[in-house]
């Protein structure tokens, strides 16, 4: 027999009674009935019961042996009856009687119980990660991931892509967050930078004539932690085509989001085709350009309606307009709460009206709307009784902020939002640039590698924040999954590009020399996009952080509580880097 294990805890059968077997595993639960010890053993494939009766060497052993002991049991396959048998375990046919029981690893008092999910703080959590792991929900959790990399791997090879490697030590790139740089020992003063994504090299690999590439990338950014988003370093599914238009990127990544959210989604059914969903129409009928659509309600834009109202909350704003039907039923509290969560986004508070059974509004902004306003947003907004609107108003971005985030709340409090399915969609047609409000300075508003919408006569002659790009996001149920684009693959169109956003042709030339000069020998039109795989298997396990699917996160603050990083380094390192340490002064 093998010296620690014949079967796994999870392998054995009602088929196997009467089996002499060896198993090895930690001791998840103990129970002690009649006299009659019940052991819980647990390992990566499942649980088996053990059962000790007194006066036997095994029920002394195990007695005294604290949980997560690691230990390995000979013992007889035994029935548990009829009566007896646990349908939630595989293994809960049967039982083993432990004849013999050796210690293998012994376990010190536990910081927080395994077996159970005891509201243990986070922190707790990840600074000891490795018996939080242990946990059914970590330990399934990651086994999703493990599995959703390998089913992704399969299923981009099936469609003609190739799995190729980029390099960790690089150059710095403007990519929208800090670098992570690493200092150079042989190059005192200069430094690397991890990459925070393979951009610059996987459109290398096109115009070296590879046509399809893959990666599973680590990308690296020093920026904050949110929820659907680790600080430090994550993973994403890189790809790039080559001889492509929008489209053709599309059908492929459509085609594996559908496969991989229905294979590993539990049932819940994934819409297809995806709609496609211009940025200027998200922003105004959902308040964002990463829309929720499990929320059937809309907003409508009726500034119009408000033009020259002496209405003083909506003249002179942008009003935005969330119609709600079938809330003839709803208490005030449903209001009242709405308000409050509007306030809690930082709204003054939220105006509604309902409409009466003979059609008119009611509610505390009614007596300010005049005929002609109750008229018009009656045919607007398709209102009948029992219909309520909610409104905002102030700046665009400010009103779409916060009236997106209560369209979604709206909808769920009112049986207007879906449960159990995945929608997605893709955002197109972003604004190639944008304008800083305090200095008015512009800049790109997305990736400055893509190609704009009507190439270099756009850029020369219509208005820079007219302008739109080749760039497009995919979103599954209010989750930005990735962002992508048709690069720009033309250095005249490129230095243009940059040029409108500030950059002179030197800077463009000296930051992108490697990728200026390869597009100088022939490169193809090319595209790709990048979705993150830690928020791919965060939507499928239905988390809501995604550190709740990484091994190994740092925290909100970017630490590994548990390896003790980031660390100091000695004198004599520093040196070697030729480094030295200016720490902030405290204030």
């Amino acid at each position: 027999m093998h010296r620690y294990r014949s079967h796994t805890c999870g392998e054995l059968r009602a088929s196997d009674v009467g089996s002499d077997v060896r198993l090895s595993g930690w001791l998840h639960n103990r129970r002690d009935l009649g006299g009659i010890l019940f052991i819980d053993l647990r390992d990566h494939y499942g649980i088996t019961q053990l059962v000790a009766r007194p006066g036997t060497p095994a029920y002394e052993a195990l007695d005294k042996l604290s949980k997560e002991t690691v230990v390995r049991v000979d013992g007889k396959v035994v029935s548990r009856g009829t009566d007896n048998v646990n349908p939630d375990l595989p293994t809960g046919e049967i039982e083993i009687e432990v004849g013999e029981v050796e210690v293998l690893g012994a376990a010190a008092p536990l910081p927080f119980t395994i077996n159970t999910e005891d509201g243990v703080n986070e922190e707790r959590r990840l600074e000891y990660r490795f018996l939080d792991l242990r946990r059914e929900r970590m330990h399934r959790n990651i086994l999703l991931r493990t599995a959703v990399i390998s089913a992704i791997r399969h299923k981009m090879a099936a469609m003609g892509f190739n799995e190729m490697a980029t390099p960790i030590l690089s150059a710095t790139s403007p990519e929208g967050a800090r670098d992570f740089v690493v200092p150079s020992r042989l190059h005192p003063g200069k430094f690397y930078a991890l990459p925070q994504a393979p951009q610059q090299f996987k459109q290398l690999l096109m115009i070296s004539g590879f046509d399809r590439y893959f990666q599973i990338a680590p990308c690296f950014r020093d920026e904050d932690a949110r929820a659907d988003r680790s600080p430090g370093e994550f993973y994403q599914l890189d790809v790039e085509m080559s001889f492509v238009e929008q489209e053709d990127v599309f059908q492929p990544i459509e085609k594996l989001m559908t496969e991989i959210f229905e294979e590993f989604g539990g049932g819940r059914h994934v819409t297809s085709p995806f709609p496609r969903i211009p940025f200027r129409e998200a922003m105004l009928k959902y308040g964002s350009d990463k829309p929720d659509l499990r929320a059937k309600l809309e907003l409508v834009d009726i500034t119009d309606v408000f033009e020259g109202s002496e209405f003083k909350a909506f003249a002179g704003k942008h009003v935005r307009a969330l119609p709600v039907p079938d809330v003839s039923s709803q208490p005030r509290k449903f209001f009242d709460q709405l308000g409050e969560y509007a306030v809690s986004l930082g709204a003054k508070g939220l105006a509604w009206v309902r409409v009466a059974d003979d059609g008119s509004l009611t509610g505390p902004i009614a007596k300010f709307l005049t005929e002609e306003n109750v008229g018009e947003l009656t045919k607007r907004l398709s209102l009948a009784p029992g219909h309520a609107v909610f409104f905002g108003a102030g700046e665009f971005d400010e009103v779409s902020k916060i009236m997106g985030a209560v369209r979604v709340e709206a909808a769920k409090r009112s049986g207007h939002f879906e449960e159990g399915v995945f929608r997605f969609c893709w955002i197109v047609d972003f604004p190639m640039y944008e304008k800083d409000e305090e200095t008015g300075k512009i800049d790109f508003s997305h990736n400055p590698f893509s190609m704009p919408q009507g190439g270099l006569e756009a850029l020369e002659t219509q208005d820079p924040l007219d302008i739109l790009g080749w760039q497009y996001d995919i979103v599954c149920n209010g989750v930005e999954l990735s962002s992508g684009a048709i690069r720009n693959h033309e250095p005249e169109i490129m230095l243009k590009a940059f040029e409108i956003a500030g950059y002179d042709r030197e800077t463009v030339e000296e930051q992108f020399a490697g990728m200026l000069r390869a597009f100088r020998f022939g490169a193809p039109p090319h595209g790709g996009i990048a979705p993150g795989v830690d928020r791919i298997v965060m939507l499928l396990a239905d988390e809501p952080n995604i550190r709740e699917t990484i091994a190994f996160p740092l925290n909100g603050n970017a630490q590994d509580l548990m390896m003790g990083a980031p660390t100091e380094l000695p004198q004599e390192r520093l040196r070697e880097l030729h480094l030295s340490v200016r720490k902030p002064q405290p204030k």
